[in-house]
């Protein structure tokens, strides 16, 4: 009888493990807070409702980011996501370059967009905003004049 029950409770269907539930992260303030990396830059991103204005170390982010092309980079996962000016961003970056504190940001603001809307999520992580790009310079070796380059030959 007990062998005929245990076969029954083996052939009943298993529960499948349930998908991980994304709850909404904010600070004391209502602000959602993440931190971008890219390259060398560090980018530290405080989310709250607003007008959509974006401030970059104190600066607006056209003033900070003078190319185009880093701005649209900066706007990306706000455009993507379809909320244009319904969130203002205040953001930190250090250490790099533009072009990687402009990645850093991008992927701060991703993560807090996340943090505050936990919806959003499938959305940036199909446009692959949630991804930290990890590509970074390779590191210089001894015996080379960089990280692969040889010092010139001389035959005599």
């Amino acid at each position: 009888m007990a062998a005929d029950l245990q076969s029954l409770q083996d052939l009943a269907p298993q529960e499948e493990p349930a998908a991980p539930v994304h709850v909404q992260k904010l600070d004391g303030l209502g602000r959602a807070y993440a931190t971008g990396k890219r390259k060398d830059a560090v980018a530290r991103v405080w989310l709250t409702p607003g007008a959509g204005r974006i401030i970059v170390n104190n600066k607006d982010f056209t003033e900070f980011f003078a190319r185009p092309v880093l701005q649209m980079i900066v706007q990306q996962p706000i455009v993507h996501a379809e909320r244009s000016g319904q969130f203002d961003v205040k953001a930190t970056v250090s250490g790099g370059g533009l072009s990687g504190q402009a990645g850093a940001l991008r992927h701060g603001i991703s993560k807090a967009l996340t943090y505050y809307e936990p919806e959003l999520r499938g959305v940036l992580k199909k446009g692959g905003f949630l991804t930290r790009d990890s590509r970074t310079v390779e590191r210089k070796k001894y015996g080379k004049a960089k990280a692969r380059r040889s010092f010139q030959f001389s035959k005599r």
